[in-house]
């Protein structure tokens, strides 16, 4: 018995078979992001006077959470999921620097590590609960 299938394309065999220079960006554009991030984050763990500590510093501050949060939004359209995800990095960061100063524990190293252990720690959890799931 011989199972013949429909001609139909979806748009993902749409997007792969499409050619040109902007073909599929997203993964060139995440490599960028995560290592402009990385680069802000040991920029200010180390204390370094590049003028490009606080750019790719607030960068990271927002885009770690910002990544973590819109994960765990998979259910939202993606406009809705990045505007979610942005707010709340910013309440995030908010947060941790409320608390850092309420406890009279400020620093600027000290809130990169809160930030990003905050962060590990929400995508640690979609990850596990996606793998029981």
């Amino acid at each position: 018995m011989q199972t013949i299938h429909g001609t139909t394309t979806t748009s993902e065999d749409a997007e792969r078979e499409r050619e040109g220079p902007g073909r599929d960006l997203t993964p060139l554009l995440a490599g960028a992001a995560t290592a402009v991030g990385t680069i802000g984050a040991v920029l200010a763990l180390t204390g370094s006077d590049s003028p490009l500590r606080g750019p790719f510093t607030l960068f990271f501050l927002l885009a770690a959470p910002a990544a973590a949060i819109g994960a765990a939004l998979r259910g939202l359209d993606p406009f809705g999921r990045l505007v979610a995800s942005v707010a709340g990095a910013v309440v995030l960061d908010m947060l941790v620097a409320q608390a850092m100063l309420a406890l009279h524990q400020w620093s600027v190293r000290g809130g990169i590590v809160a930030v990003t252990a905050i962060s590990a720690l929400i995508l640690l959890l979609v990850i596990t609960r996606r793998r029981t799931v």
